[in-house]
């Protein structure tokens, strides 16, 4: 494909690409840094790149200044993997119904879909602290399982629908001809071809779910055991200080599980990303 561009415009494709990758990157480079940096010399003016005096004592005193550190990141884990495969459950059915059946009012429910998407969770943060209430289900996993299952499955949707409409209807009219019900041919047809869609949509909605839990955490959750790791990383924060340096450290360690799905599901998530992008 690169044969198509003359070499200014792939010298200025690399620079562009270049730029947007300093851009996305240097935040994470930045929290490294400040995170092997004693703590007195974080301010330091001016700025300095590089010290002699880098260290990774703040990986090892972050477990004590909060020694529930470890919990916390396993409740982000398991409040994003609950909120991925509820979330799952429901996309997967009515994304194939939107891609595949005609019923009244469809396009104005994907519109309503994303209006949805249009609101931030503190817009709501009110009728649905009184709807957890009611429900009692505050100060558990469900307070922020339940918000985040709620506003995910509109993007899940608008995602995975645009996917399973690239798979050719044929196939499935070929599984009707030989007595296969829509269930069985959605089951043994449809989603064996979309896996690399369903690792896309899956790995986008995990993402929202652990980066959207810091608000429903705080609102609806007071119990310290309970807490994600956006909300417990605020227990470096004291009444005189704030140990910059192992927030940083936390907020990496706190970052490299949705680091390894990526390395994991990698090629499967070029193939959801590119398919369909070439016209046949």
């Amino acid at each position: 494909m690169m044969d198509r561009y003359t070499i200014p415009q792939k010298i200025g494709l690399y620079i562009a690409v270049a730029i947007f990758l300093t851009f996305i990157l240097l935040p994470f480079f930045e929290m490294f840094m400040a995170s092997l940096r004693p703590l007195e010399h974080l301010f330091r003016s001016p700025y300095q790149f590089w010290s002699e005096d880098f260290s990774f004592q703040a990986y090892s005193d972050m477990w004590e200044t909060v020694p529930l550190l470890g919990r916390y990141i396993f409740n982000s884990i398991y409040i994003a993997s609950m909120v991925t495969a509820i979330t799952m459950a429901f996309v997967v059915p009515a994304a194939y119904a939107f891609a595949r059946m005609d019923f009244p009012f469809k396009s104005a429910t994907l519109g309503i879909f994303l209006a949805v998407n249009m609101f931030t969770g503190a817009v709501l943060l009110i009728p649905l602290y009184r709807v957890l209430r009611t429900l009692g289900l505050l100060n558990t996993y469900w307070a922020m399982i339940v918000p985040g299952v709620a506003f995910l499955i509109p993007t899940g949707i608008w995602l995975l629908r645009s996917y399973l409409e690239k798979i050719p209807r044929e196939l499935e009219e070929a599984a009707y001809v030989d007595g296969a019900s829509r269930l069985y041919t959605l089951r043994r047809v449809v989603l064996p071809l979309a896996v690399p869609g369903l690792i896309v949509v899956g790995v986008a909605v995990f993402i929202g779910a652990y980066a959207q839990q810091f608000l429903f955490a705080i609102t609806f959750n007071q119990t310290r055991e309970l807490q994600p790791l956006p909300a417990g990383l605020y227990e470096f924060i004291g009444y005189q200080s704030v140990t910059w340096n192992e927030m940083m450290a936390a907020a990496l360690v706190g970052v490299l599980p949705v680091m390894v799905i990526f390395l994991f599901l990698q090629k499967y998530l070029v193939a959801g990303l590119t398919a369909g992008a070439v016209k046949e």
